[in-house]
């Protein structure tokens, strides 16, 4: 399966923020001196701890895990032995930490909220992603993601080998029914769309082979068949081939892993599934301390 690792500049600045935030929850400020439950352990001690994981999971997070202790006391330091992609078997250690006992306690909740969700959203992906091997068809995320880890989200997807779709309102189009009714139709959006911002992808949700018709003949660039039976799939991906301009086809709407194969096989471009950014179950992780 191939990740893709690395993490863009606006996501970096977000991670600062999301750590930054997580930590004023906890302690109401960045300060680990608030932790007064710390405070019980005395100031010289030092510790090591691991990491665990007690299922089989997608690993991804370690940058906010390590950005998490940094603010905290840049003196912690984390051995990793998992990397962000990589399938780790339960039981598995993902790393160690050494450094002040109070800031390993301090900074554990927060890193393993970072860890256990992200991971969650890569190896639900995963799961996906393998039933879409041998086929052209692409795994993509949606906007429906946690408030506030948006950007951490889509990373994780692209950890568990899935890909991003628009980041947000402002980077492509998605010309949806409201839009569509509020514009006077979809050839009349598309069309507003080309003038106002011409190097932006377009993108028309249809719910009939009707209005596919009409989003292939106004030229959209991608088009999403929202909630189509697998028949109507499949005749919308006959008619697309045979169109003058054909676009590429976006699957979506009550998309399950047991459907994938049956999807996969239309020849559809794109699925796209908000259900890993929104439906997942934190992945079951330990901090140990030594």
């Amino acid at each position: 399966m191939e990740t893709v690792l690395s993490l863009s500049q606006q996501e970096v600045q977000w991670l600062k923020q999301q750590v930054t935030l997580a930590l004023e929850e906890d302690l109401s400020a960045v300060d680990a001196a608030l932790d007064i439950t710390a405070q019980l352990i005395d100031s010289d001690s030092q510790s090591q701890a691991s990491i665990i994981t007690r299922e089989p999971m997608v690993l991804c997070g370690q940058a906010w895990v390590d950005e998490v202790f940094r603010q905290l006391d840049a003196d912690v330091r984390i051995e990793w032995f998992a990397h962000d992609g990589d399938s780790v078997a339960a039981g598995q250690q993902l790393c160690q930490l050494s450094g002040r006992s109070r800031s390993l306690l301090t900074g554990e909740r927060a890193a393993l909220n970072f860890l256990q969700t992200l991971s969650a959203t890569a190896t639900l992906t995963a799961k996906y992603s393998r039933k879409l091997e041998g086929s052209a068809t692409r795994l993509l995320d949606t906007r429906k993601t946690l408030p506030g880890l948006r950007l951490a989200q889509k990373y994780a997807v692209r950890c568990g080998g899935g890909k991003n779709h628009r980041l947000g309102l402002y980077d492509a189009y998605l010309i949806k029914e409201n839009h569509i009714a509020a514009s006077g139709g979809i050839a009349a959006a598309v069309t507003k769309a080309r003038q106002l911002n011409p190097a932006k992808p377009v993108q028309v949700e249809v719910e009939s082979l009707n209005e596919l018709q009409q989003a292939l003949g106004a030229q959209a660039d991608i088009v999403m068949l929202d909630n189509f039976s697998l028949a109507d799939v499949q005749q919308a991906v006959n008619t697309n081939r045979e169109a003058e301009t054909p676009a590429l086809l976006e699957v979506s709407g009550n998309i399950t892993d047991s459907r994938l194969d049956e999807l996969k096989a239309t020849g559809v471009d794109f699925i796209s599934s908000g259900a890993l950014t929104k439906n997942v179950v934190a992945i079951d992780l330990s901090m140990r301390i030594s």
